[in-house]
């Protein structure tokens, strides 16, 4: 394996992780307050994606740096980004 290879394995998992990985815990926090039901309080739907962003974040850091295959890591961050940017985009366009 090359070194120039390897560099750009290592920096493709670093966006990934980082920036990229906390963008989409932002993004489905944002959206889970759309598709989350609100309870007796309605805040339910509220309080709740601000209390599990930590994990969130953490979930998302963690399967992308323990996770051996990019294509897979793409592949989950799209099925996890589209629907809750296009759930956004729709509250706001409607």
């Amino acid at each position: 394996m090359s070194s120039n290879l390897l560099s750009n394995l290592l920096n493709a998992r670093f966006w990934l992780c980082g920036p990229l990985g906390f963008l989409l815990a932002v993004v489905v926090m944002l959206g889970m307050a759309l598709w989350f039901p609100g309870g007796a309080a309605d805040i339910d739907n509220i309080v709740l994606p601000l209390v599990l962003f930590p994990a969130l974040w953490a979930g998302i850091f963690f399967f992308a740096y323990l996770e051996p295959r990019l294509k897979r890591i793409w592949c989950v961050f799209a099925l996890l980004g589209i629907p809750n940017t296009a759930l956004i985009a729709a509250q706001f366009w409607s």
